[in-house]
């Protein structure tokens, strides 16, 4: 850390739109330091938001979709399931699924995506089901019942089995016009400015992630930045979402975020988010997926 200046500024520019690229031109350092503050930022993050949420109530209306994005080409998917409190916007936990490419394809793509999977082997094709499963058990921690907003996803339903938690489920077609009298809206606007507000998920991006854990840890700033940071509405109430759920008087700067340093062996980490802290998201078509060993300090 010979730079710390450079923490705060790096944790601005990542959920402005800009990539590591553009970041490390824009503050005239190597992109490799770019790469390697994002990974510190993005474990931080974690504990950060696992302290936030120790002092949480679970809700009672929460909405949940997924948004498609990928790594290393677009011959793998990866599906970022989020879950949105439907009164104040807060996020309170998300989860990655690898999937297998769908849609359109022409025959040399199928080709292709026959190639790789005969090579890597096909992703676990409950890998969507087990990461609803994990966001809306996370999310609903402690509630005794709750309404859950989805589109007409068949992994939805599956997914709320085995939850200790009286769940209403409301479906509404993915097809209905995505206005603010839609009944996803929150969720809706959630993809929506994540694909505004990050590079490497834009349509058409040169930008996009190489690695699932490299989504992964952008996605952990962006949702303590969003919960943390951004105000709910850009015009009228000034509140963020954390805020607006009572765990914060005032809206928080980078310089806040990063105030105090956090270390992993006073959290317990749900699910997959201790993969994501420890760097175990492996991208199968890379050879090589380092992890985050800690050597000199715990």
């Amino acid at each position: 850390m010979k730079r710390p200046e450079l923490l705060p500024k790096i944790l601005n520019l990542t959920v402005n739109g800009m990539a590591n690229r553009q970041v490390a031109r824009f503050l005239e350092c190597a992109p490799s330091t770019v790469d390697n503050i994002v990974s510190r930022l993005g474990r931080h993050c974690v504990l950060f938001h696992q302290q936030l949420m120790a002092k949480a109530s679970p809700p009672d209306d929460i909405t949940v979709d997924g948004l498609i994005s990928f790594e290393y080409s677009q011959y793998f998917c990866v599906e970022i399931i989020t879950a949105v409190e439907s009164d104040n916007s807060f996020i309170p936990h998300f989860a990655l699924a690898q999937k297998r490419r769908s849609g359109r394809m022409t025959e040399r793509q199928k080709q292709r995506r026959a190639e790789l999977e005969a090579q890597l082997g096909r992703p676990d094709p409950r890998a969507v089901e087990k990461g609803t499963h994990e966001v809306l058990e996370i999310s609903l921690r402690g509630a005794a019942k709750a309404v859950v907003r989805s589109d007409e996803h068949t992994d939805y339903p599956l997914a709320m089995r085995g939850l200790d938690c009286a769940i209403t489920h409301w479906t509404t077609s993915s097809r209905d016009f995505r206005d603010r009298n839609n009944a996803l809206f929150e969720v809706n606007s959630l993809d929506r400015f994540l694909r505004h507000s990050s590079a490497n998920h834009t349509r058409e991006t040169l930008a996009f992630s190489r690695r699932i854990q490299c989504i992964g840890e952008r996605l952990a700033i962006f949702t303590v930045w969003k919960n943390c940071v951004k105000r709910r509405w850009e015009l009228g109430d000034k509140r963020t979402p954390a805020m607006l759920k009572g765990l914060l008087e005032r809206p928080l700067r980078a310089a806040d975020i990063l105030r105090k340093r956090l270390f992993v062996d006073h959290f317990e980490l749900p699910g997959s988010w201790r993969q994501l802290y420890w760097k175990l998201l492996e991208t199968p078509v890379l050879g090589k997926n380092r992890k985050h060993e800690l050597t000199y300090a715990r």
